[in-house]
């Protein structure tokens, strides 16, 4: 039986995996993300630990998504269970959670509190949102939709999207098909 695990994933070998395998150096890293090459360099030697927003600004640098770094970071796992109170994965400051860690088909995490639609997001594969709490505005294709409690919302790989919460306190998860996945067209 594989035992539960708390420790936080460590991201500094995937980026720069990434990094390497677009041949890029940590000045390219740099200038694309608009971070300091020693605070890059501490975040792949693993001495230092970016915010969710740094991440982010790292995955675009990257041309990837911050999920699919954090995902790549820890090892596959057969069983994972991750509780409500398990927090090695929380960024605090950003209000995100994975609720699925390792790499695997599917991405989730968990967003609580106020989130801006400050970026665009397209993914290769589908991406499911579900509101848990409070309400979500999505605009999709220039089209805003309003999501409230229960409510989920699909958006197709490769649809050019943002979203939003209304309320404070509101709980969103946000399930994706990885980047690394073919699907296959029936």
């Amino acid at each position: 039986m594989e035992a539960e695990s708390t420790n936080t994933p460590r991201v500094g070998a995937a980026v720069r995996r990434r990094r390497r395998a677009l041949d890029l150096t940590l000045a390219d890293v740099a200038r694309l993300s608009g971070l300091s090459s020693p605070f890059l360099s501490q975040i792949e030697n693993d001495r230092a630990r970016p915010s969710m927003r740094s991440l982010q600004r790292i995955a675009d640098a990257h041309d990837t998504t911050a999920v699919q770094l954090l995902a790549t970071s820890d090892r596959t796992r057969t069983i994972d269970v991750v509780r409500a109170d398990d927090d090695s994965g929380l960024d605090r400051e950003a209000g995100v959670r994975p609720v699925v860690r390792g790499r695997h088909q599917l991405h989730a995490l968990e967003f609580v509190g106020e989130h801006e639609a400050d970026r665009e997001f397209r993914h290769r594969n589908d991406e499911l949102m579900y509101v848990a709490d409070g309400s979500v505005e999505v605009e999709v294709e220039g089209r805003i939709h309003r999501l409230g409690r229960g409510d989920t919302l699909l958006v197709a790989g490769g649809v050019l999207h943002r979203w939003r919460t209304v309320e404070p306190g509101s709980r969103v998860l946000v399930v994706a098909v990885g980047d690394h996945v073919d699907v296959l067209e029936l």
